[in-house]
């Protein structure tokens, strides 16, 4: 399975694990795929790969007899079609050298003969892509995933929760068939046990069309609100991915190519699968109450949209703006570091700071970075490649080494690192925050913010050794 790390990988991997399969994981980050190995008991081998490396591919696909690809370059940038092409090339041929009789595909619904967005059209060639090889492909294409972590649903659940008014485009009287991530799930596995879905394009859905107007409606409805819903004709794709990214979790890059996909009717055709596996979806409000039902009580770290994101990588040593502080603690390395992987989200920033920090990240919201608002994973570990609030986790090592790096809207690159000494009564923190100097906007930026470093850093170093 490639794909592992994203939104409805790391569901299909615990099923698949859960379902007595022994899994191969190729992941361009494998230590976020950590706990999910420490869980499964052996049932899980992580490799290290990339679709857009065709050698680093082998190791993980030797032996397999099915192969999932759940790779998109959704959000990652004006060439994430070509990239997703490319990487769905390479994976056919890896697959095709390593003897895989069958490589299964999620792609998106939508009508060949409709006028499909940028994004739905690419999801369509990428399966294109993966079936110029000789492995038969069974693609499978849905609508909106609705389940918790789901970016599709996150929009709806929070347009639903905070507007009990709501100015909409008039791409809500479009038509879509959703899905819950569980039957998405089921599908994929079925089908690698069902012989005649070999080489076949399939619509999964379940079974019941509504307008996404009626979609917000109902999820209004499960969370005890009510929702009052004006369509105007001139919001166009632009302004509604702006309006989505100032009122939802989601970030802009994703919600642009979303919304644009919203213009189409996504609806279920072909109705094989439902002969062929034979289970019953659950119907649109199931799927709400679940999703909701899972946010509440989640006991464990679960996949989300954010997981798809990389951890940048350490630069070479450049000429830097530096804030460097050492605290000593009696706490132990083993327990200071998994302190402070509980930055951010629920547990802030440090309550003294935290309405500077809130504050700082409204004005990067507006301007169009991710804001506070992705929060963090679930639990008191990070690994690589990990979403927190605005920032991504480059490296998590330990008991000894944190390193953040920004995804605010800053004039260069901002980093926090938190290293870890230990000492005979315990440790010392060396906390240091620093900013590249790149450019003169980066030096006023830097001195304009400087007055405020020494207090808040302070109580964020104290807020996390106090957790």
């Amino acid at each position: 399975m490639i794909g592992a790390t994203g939104y409805v990988g790391g569901r299909l991997l615990d099923r698949l694990v859960a379902d007595g399969y022994e899994v191969s994981a190729l992941a361009r980050t494998p230590a976020k795929l950590s706990s999910a190995v420490a869980a499964a008991d052996g049932a899980i081998t992580v490799h290290r790969a990339d679709v857009q490396d065709l050698d680093s591919l082998a190791a993980g696909l030797a032996g397999a007899e099915a192969a999932f690809y759940l790779v998109h370059s959704l959000g990652a940038g004006t060439s994430f079609a070509d990239d997703d092409t490319f990487g769905a090339r390479n994976f056919a041929k890896a697959c095709e050298l390593a003897g895989v009789r069958q490589i299964v595909y999620l792609s998106g619904l939508g009508s060949e003969e409709g006028d499909l967005s940028e994004h739905l059209s690419s999801r369509h060639e990428t399966g294109d892509a993966l079936r110029e090889g000789s492995v038969p492909v069974t693609e499978l294409r849905a609508a909106i995933v609705v389940g918790s972590g789901s970016a599709s649903f996150e929009i709806v659940r929070d347009l639903a929760r905070k507007l009990p008014v709501m100015i909409a485009p008039k791409w809500v009287r479009s038509r879509c068939e959703p899905i819950g991530i569980r039957d998405v799930v089921t599908y994929l596995i079925g089908t690698i046990n069902e012989p005649r879905t070999l080489g076949q394009t399939l619509d999964i859905g379940c079974g019941e069309v509504l307008t996404y107007r009626r979609m917000m409606e109902i999820c209004a409805e499960e969370q005890g609100r009510k929702c009052v819903i004006i369509t105007v004709p001139v919001l166009t794709p632009r302004l509604s991915s702006y309006w989505l990214h100032l009122v939802t979790s989601v970030d802009m890059k994703i919600a642009r190519p979303l919304i644009e996909g919203l213009r189409n009717d996504v609806v279920t055709q072909d109705q094989r699968i439902r002969e062929w596996i034979d289970f019953e979806p659950a119907d649109y409000r199931t799927s709400v109450r679940r999703a909701l039902d899972r946010e509440r009580g989640r006991t464990r770290r679960e996949s989300r949209w954010t997981d798809a994101g990389l951890p940048a990588k350490v630069r070479p040593s450049v000429k830097a703006f530096r804030d460097s502080r050492r605290y000593e603690t009696t706490l132990t390395p083993e327990e200071l570091f998994r302190r402070i992987s509980r930055i951010g989200g629920q547990f802030g920033y440090g309550r003294a700071a935290d309405f500077l920090w809130k504050i700082r990240g409204l004005i990067d919201r507006i301007g169009g970075g991710p804001g506070l608002r992705r929060g963090r994973p679930f639990g008191d570990t990070l690994h690589a490649g990990d979403a927190v609030d605005f920032w991504r986790v480059v490296e998590a090592e330990a008991p000894d080494h944190l390193e953040l790096v920004a995804e605010m809207r800053v004039p260069g690159e901002a980093r926090l690192v938190w290293t870890i000494e230990p000492t005979e009564t315990g440790s010392t923190l060396v906390q240091t925050a620093t900013l590249t100097n790149e450019s003169l906007l980066s030096g006023l930026y830097w001195y304009g913010v400087a007055p405020a470093h020494n207090w808040v850093f302070n109580r964020m170093a104290r807020h996390l050794m106090s957790a």
